[in-house]
């Protein structure tokens, strides 16, 4: 009997310490399921002051480009000048056959002395036909021809002059010259060719390239739009920088020498609706040669407190519009609409939807979303640190 009543007793025992030991693991295994709130790196906002920067496309022209023509007929005797060197202005290139013209000039020569004679002559009489008619020994109409002769006479001896003169520059003329420095290229003829005056061929060109222009085309809005911003305080103007010029080539590096923009054509293009610009580069090593296309960096004002921001901080919505996500109040994210400026490398200036102090999440945006509480963790904290015990 006292058996058949402690079994009962032992297996209530039992079940009341099953029921203890599974209610603790319950509560151990909904304490193991909690997870933290996920990590969110972050970078604060701050406004600084920023030289706004447009990068525009353009091609380089010469300086100068001079097409080498004859100004006389003849025939080349000699190049003077070896392809692709560099030249001076006044420099002789061609030389052409100049008998033709030497036997002109020596005739011209000629008929100069015998108008110069016959001025002599005429001058003589007049002189003495004008001492004979104060006693009447002449009459008026002699003493009156005497006059008109020696007039006739010394404009002879100008047009001889004239025709000298003329004959002179010709014989100048056979020897081509280059009209400006810079870089010659092919010869168009050799020696033996026949030439002929004011031809249409070129016989060389010659082009200028330090410096050397580079042709910007801007659109007009972009243009308005920084007009507007200026004028409405946003943007203050550069001073003497905002003539600055940085030119980056097609391999992306950054050109050594920084020109000057020249001006900008006060007209817009019909077609593009852009705005031609031409600017002004040091070429000292003849590193740019025409043609080349190079993209041009011009500070066009300055932004006393611009939003800067990494561009991985900023998404893209299917329509096109820009969001961000942000830490709120009790690190709760918040998602804001944001319109961006311009790309500055690899950040974006904002133009609204940020300001400073914001926290913006660079970090962990795939785990993440609007109104999920986060932890915050400062990028800018963790490197220096990172930094700091790589340094120690």
């Amino acid at each position: 009997m006292r058996t058949s009543f402690r079994l009962p007793a032992a297996a209530l025992t039992v079940s009341f310490l099953l029921a203890a030991c599974g209610e603790q693991s319950g509560q151990q295994a909904a304490g193991a399921g909690q997870m933290p709130p996920p990590q969110a790196g972050y970078v604060e906002v701050t406004a600084q002051p920023f030289t706004l920067v447009n990068e525009l496309p353009g091609r380089t022209t010469p300086y100068q480009v001079a097409e080498v023509r004859p100004q006389v007929t003849g025939i080349i005797e000699e190049r003077l000048f070896k392809e692709g060197d560099r030249v001076k202005a006044g420099q002789p290139l061609y030389q052409l056959d100049d008998k033709l013209y030497q036997a002109a000039l020596a005739s011209a020569e000629a008929d100069l002395a015998n108008a110069q004679a016959n001025r002599e002559l005429a001058k003589l009489t007049d002189g003495r036909y004008d001492k004979l008619s104060k006693s009447e020994a002449v009459s008026q109409q002699e003493l009156e021809d005497a006059n008109a002769n020696l007039a006739v006479s010394e404009a002879q001896v100008a047009a001889a002059q004239a025709r000298l003169d003329t004959a002179r520059i010709n014989v100048e003329y056979t020897t081509i010259k280059a009209p400006i420095n810079g870089r010659i290229g092919r010869s168009s003829l050799t020696a033996g060719a026949l030439v002929t005056a004011n031809q249409a061929a070129a016989l060389v060109t010659i082009r200028q390239l330090d410096p050397i222009y580079v042709d910007l085309t801007q659109s007009y809005e972009e243009l308005r739009s920084l007009r507007a911003a200026m004028a409405n305080g946003e943007l203050i103007t550069t001073g003497k920088d905002q003539a600055t010029v940085e030119l980056a080539l097609p391999d992306g590096t950054v050109y050594p020498h920084k020109g000057t923009l020249q001006f900008s054509e006060y007209a817009v293009d019909e077609q593009t609706g852009t705005v031609a610009l031409r600017a002004l580069i040091p070429n000292p090593d003849g590193a740019l040669l025409p043609g080349m296309f190079v993209r041009a960096r011009l500070p066009q004002g300055e932004r006393e407190k611009a939003i800067v921001v990494p561009q991985k901080g900023i998404s893209r919505q299917p329509n096109g519009s820009a969001t961000a996500l942000v830490i709120g109040e009790n690190n709760i994210v918040e998602k804001r609409t944001v319109k961006t400026e311009q790309a500055v490398g690899g950040n974006w200036l904002i133009k609204s939807g940020l300001n400073a102090g914001d926290k913006l999440i660079v970090d962990g945006l795939q785990k993440i979303g609007p109104g999920i509480p986060v932890t915050p963790v400062d990028v800018n904290a963790e490197k220096a640190s990172a930094q700091s015990s790589a340094e120690g």
